[in-house]
């Protein structure tokens, strides 16, 4: 479909195209094998300002939106959608401080963020606050002009190599969810350790890891708000970042399709191509519709949350991470069947895919959330339409 992309847009999908092909395609199952983090990836991703895409231009970014950043992570994720979350989940981390962060602390993180000089995560998921995440322990107490941090995170993207973390903290667990605070702490921090390093089904080329905070002092300047909106920022971060997650899937689930088409061509049973027998068409048929739906939409969704709606966008951005996590799985479980046994061999990528397109459904709210976020929307909806 046209989308009619600015000329500045097909830009950045074209580099974005061009580093996934060049880049990040030779090397793809080096990263996938040895769980390494792709640092060189990050440096080729600098020298084409594709780290900055969704960043302002008065912070060093190159002024797009979450629209922008979609196009990159569609790109990148076509070919590889571990590599291209040191993007990915750079951008969720750098939303609140673009989001809620005073003019010196943008000006402090902002600009090296944008340049690639450092990476970022978001530190909200514990063993015991994953989908409630009002249930989190790690504490922040205030003393004169500092808060102590105590307390353990866990499957945080990026953790151990980015150099700037969004941890949300309880300033006051009396108060419960208007008990949250959320603060910007740097990787040198003292008191401020990383524990084991997972190993996972697939996003491999990702690092995810736990955060430890044990006395870990940092001075109140790193308040990101105020104390206690700390759930407020969360949520309304989600509601910008989700698209991003739904991109994810959406390179996913197209990098699958393309080759499965491709493949389809290629391989031949009973004297001809299996592309011309109609179960294959079929698939491919509805794997493309599937995708294309999911493109429009969150397509639709980035551009108006970069218009500045005046509403919060939970529903919308809750239908992208959904529809799109969903397609992706879907997507590449035909794609697998459309390569028959080879699919299932990690000679080729296919099966990678499918690997990596499982967390999609995931983080970033499960896709049970998901539903539940929609539902309350519409319900929400249909309260103020009746009055």
């Amino acid at each position: 479909m046209e989308y009619f992309l600015s000329e500045e847009q097909k830009m950045i999908c074209e580099l974005a195209k061009r580093i996934a092909e060049e880049k990040i395609k030779p090397v793809r199952e080096h990263y996938d094998e040895t769980e390494e983090f792709p640092w060189p990836i990050v440096e080729e991703l600098a020298k084409v300002d594709l780290c900055g895409v969704y960043i302002p231009e008065e912070y060093g970014g190159t002024g797009g939106g979450v629209f922008e950043l979609c196009l990159a992570v569609e790109e990148l994720c076509k070919i590889d959608g571990g590599i291209a979350l040191v993007l990915a989940a750079t951008a969720l981390a750098a939303f609140p401080i673009m989001l809620f962060g005073n003019d010196e602390q943008k000006k402090k993180y902002l600009p090296d963020i944008a340049a690639g000089k450092k990476l970022a995560a978001f530190a909200l998921t514990e063993p015991g606050a994953g989908s409630d995440a009002s249930a989190i322990q790690t504490t922040a107490k205030k003393e004169g002009d500092s808060y102590i941090l105590n307390g353990t995170k866990c499957f945080i993207t990026n953790g151990g190599e980015a150099q700037i973390y969004i941890v949300v903290t309880m300033t006051d667990k009396v108060k419960g969810s208007r008990g949250a605070s959320i603060f910007i702490v740097e990787k040198d921090t003292r008191g401020f350790s990383f524990g084991k390093k997972e190993k996972k089904m697939g996003i491999r080329g990702s690092a995810t890891r736990e955060l430890i905070f044990n006395e870990c002092k940092i001075p109140k300047e790193n308040l990101l708000g105020r104390e206690g909106q700390g759930f407020i920022i969360a949520l309304k971060t989600f509601d910008v970042s989700r698209p991003g997650v739904a991109a994810q899937a959406l390179g996913i689930a197209a990098g699958a399709l393309e080759d499965a088409i491709k493949y389809s061509r290629e391989r031949e049973q009973f004297g001809q191509s299996i592309s011309s027998f109609q179960a294959i068409q079929h698939l491919l048929a509805d794997m493309a519709t599937e995708v294309e739906a999911a493109r429009a939409l969150i397509y639709a969704t980035a551009r108006m949350i970069d218009k500045g709606p005046k509403t919060r966008v939970t529903k919308e951005s809750a239908m992208c991470k959904l529809l799109a996590s969903d397609v992706a799985m879907k997507v590449t479980t035909d794609a697998v069947q459309v390569y028959g046994g080879y699919g299932y061999m990690r000679e080729y990528p296919m099966e990678k895919r499918m690997r990596d397109a499982k967390i999609t459904q995931i983080y970033e709210g499960t896709n049970q959330v998901m539903r539940n976020e929609i539902a309350l929307a519409l319900i929400k909806e249909a309260a103020r339409a009746k009055k």
